[in-house]
């Protein structure tokens, strides 16, 4: 019994000297813990005024995650060195270590959304397009209405939303229509062999003038660009106002109904594909010109 009762007072003596020793350390443990959660909360309140100031306009509170993330690092950096002064870093390390294995599966298992989420930042900091902007992105052209994290949704001509994952905006290219508020238009068409096409040139650059949604201190390009099977080809190119798709269609619309006629009023012909048949050795014959006897 007396030996119990030894062994009992043994166990507390050295429980009490155990508790003694390791008070200094757990004091300070919890003051480096205190110290650090402060730093991380300063720098946390610094990074959203950064931000704030640098981008005015935001969507997806970027900066709110930053600011996150820097407050994790710090205040873990501050858990770790309680442990380690505490002497618990071995099961810190076996817990990393698990923790690190764990990591690398679920890396695997969500590459895609964490492509997509890494690309949403880039969206956010770079700034390659705006909520109401008209791009065009992997083959999708439409006005921008939503961005989030994951996807940025588009809302087609038609009239279809289509949401297009982030990762692929940096993956390949895309067209912002909206950058300079303008939009150049391209018009392809012929004449026939018969026009003058001086005239042609002359008339084509006289009627886009008269349009309202012209730019008209952009210049206007006229080009023939090829003498086709039955036509001379040629290229209008003029810029227009752009705040949507609309100013685009209408600036095409304008021009072309103010060709037609203008052609017709000065005998300009729109060419069409014609087909010649050679009935005679040399150059063909007119069926108009001369009378062609079919022999039985």
């Amino acid at each position: 019994m007396e030996r119990i009762i030894k062994n009992i007072n043994n166990v507390w003596i050295e429980f009490q000297n155990n508790v003694i020793d390791h008070i200094p350390k757990l004091i300070l443990a919890i003051l480096v813990i205190l110290i650090f959660a402060l730093i991380a909360n300063t720098i946390k309140n610094l990074c959203l005024r950064i931000y704030k100031k640098v981008f005015k306009n935001h969507y997806l509170n970027i900066e709110r995650i930053l600011a996150s993330t820097f407050y994790v690092l710090f205040f873990a950096l501050g858990i770790f060195l309680a442990l380690n002064i505490l002497g618990l870093e071995k099961p810190l390390e076996k817990l990393l270590a698990g923790a690190g294995i764990v990591g690398i599966v679920a890396g695997f298992a969500f590459k895609d959304i964490a492509s997509n989420m890494f690309s949403g930042l880039l969206v956010d900091l770079q700034r390659p397009y705006n909520i109401g902007d008209w791009v065009e992105i992997d083959g999708n052209y439409g006005v921008v209405v939503d961005i989030s994290w994951l996807t940025t949704k588009v809302k087609t001509v038609p009239g279809q939303e289509v949401f297009i994952p982030n990762q692929i905006i940096y993956n390949g290219t895309f067209t912002n229509y909206s950058t300079w508020g303008k939009r150049r238009i391209i018009l392809r068409s012929g004449v026939s062999y018969g026009d003058d096409l001086e005239r042609v040139k002359s008339v084509a650059m006289d009627e886009v003038k008269k349009i309202e949604e012209l730019l008209p201190e952009e210049g206007i390009d006229f080009y023939f660009t090829a003498i086709g099977d039955s036509t001379y080809n040629f290229m209008l190119r003029y810029w227009v106002q752009f705040n949507s798709n609309d100013d685009y269609c209408k600036g095409m619309n304008a021009v072309i109904i103010r060709i037609k006629k203008r052609f017709e009023q000065e005998g300009i012909s729109i060419a069409y594909p014609v087909t010649t048949l050679d009935f005679g050795v040399k150059g063909g014959v007119n069926l108009f010109d001369k009378e062609i006897n079919i022999k039985s």
